[in-house]
């Protein structure tokens, strides 16, 4: 009986080197795949954003042309992020600061349609922050077509 308990323990403790040297092994193997993993994603990475992210709209009205075009350029260039009006939309307001944020809160609290439709939420926010009509013909077409 003891001899055989003596195997057993010498067959466990083979088993175990041999788990052992295999489980390090793999750990070296998971070590270089997480290196490669590392260098292929810093050589498929997408190239940094050639338009600035937008500055925040507190509610001035002499920077409102600046903040919608700075908020149309950048959509623009990553639109594969704003794929509808209502992320448009909501990358709007997630800029909004100070009292253009207070403005928009009505909205929000009764899920207005504006929310879901881009070119009417521009409207509001030129109607309440104002926008000079001689501006609005020169920059239309620009916010309009995107």
């Amino acid at each position: 009986m003891v001899d055989e308990l003596v195997l057993l323990l010498h067959a466990l403790l083979m088993r175990h080197r041999a788990l052992s040297i295999e489980n390090s092994q793999l750990m070296e193997q998971l070590r270089l795949l997480v290196c490669e993993r590392a260098t292929l994603l810093r050589q498929v990475r997408p190239p940094s954003c050639p338009v600035p992210f937008p500055e925040t709209f507190d509610g001035e009205s002499s920077r409102l042309p600046e903040f919608i075009v700075q908020t149309a350029s950048y959509m623009l260039v990553n639109e594969n992020r704003f794929c509808n009006d209502a992320m448009k939309v909501a990358f709007l307001i997630s800029l909004l600061i100070g009292e253009a944020e207070e403005w928009v809160v009505p909205y929000i609290e009764m899920d207005s349609p504006i929310l879901g439709d881009y070119r009417a939420f521009l409207d509001e926010m030129k109607q309440c922050f104002g926008w000079d009509d001689d501006e609005e013909d020169d920059d239309e077409d620009e916010v309009d077509d995107y």
